[in-house]
């Protein structure tokens, strides 16, 4: 049996979330079944609604209760949602161990890593559960430790280009 592909999208630019959802969704065009855990963006993400329209062909999840972003919470607050957390990535490792979609998306996940929420050999062993799920993790920094996970690296960059005058 063939282990699903890896993919990373990392870096400090914008459009890897959004890139993950490209590939949802052309994921769901072919007749899979996805899956996306969002994770440090809080309940109040407004494209919830319109992601919710689109199941059960793409079932989007967060554990997260608090609407503000994790980084602005206060220390009592962020040790609540730091157990919402390790729900949604408990249940992630259920979603790959039962073979329940044809693609996982863990959107922010390396943020998680770099926060101290899950280590690294945390995520190995989730990896490792995912049999022909493909997989997509995203978040700003990258280490080579969890490079080396993937096949499939894309480093998203802003870049500003002069306008000519």
């Amino acid at each position: 049996m063939k282990k699903g592909l890896i993919h990373i999208y990392a870096g400090d630019g914008r459009g890897k979330s959004p890139a993950a959802l490209g590939r949802a969704l052309q994921a769901a065009i072919e007749g899979k079944c996805v899956v996306i855990i969002q994770f440090l963006k809080g309940k109040g993400v407004e494209d919830s609604d319109f992601l919710r329209r689109i199941e059960p062909e793409i079932k989007l999840f967060r554990f997260e209760k608090s609407d503000g972003n994790f980084a602005e919470l206060p220390e009592a607050k962020k040790k609540e949602e730091i157990v919402n957390i390790k729900n949604g990535v408990n249940f992630a490792k259920k979603v790959l161990a039962t073979g329940e979609c044809d693609l996982l998306i863990l959107d922010e996940i390396l943020g998680l890593l770099e926060k101290n929420i899950v280590s690294v050999d945390d995520l190995k062993a989730m990896l490792e559960c995912r049999e022909e799920t493909d997989i997509i993790l995203t978040g700003i920094k990258l280490s080579d430790e969890i490079c080396i996970l993937a096949d499939e690296v894309s480093k998203i960059e802003t870049a500003k280009f002069k306008v000519w005058e």
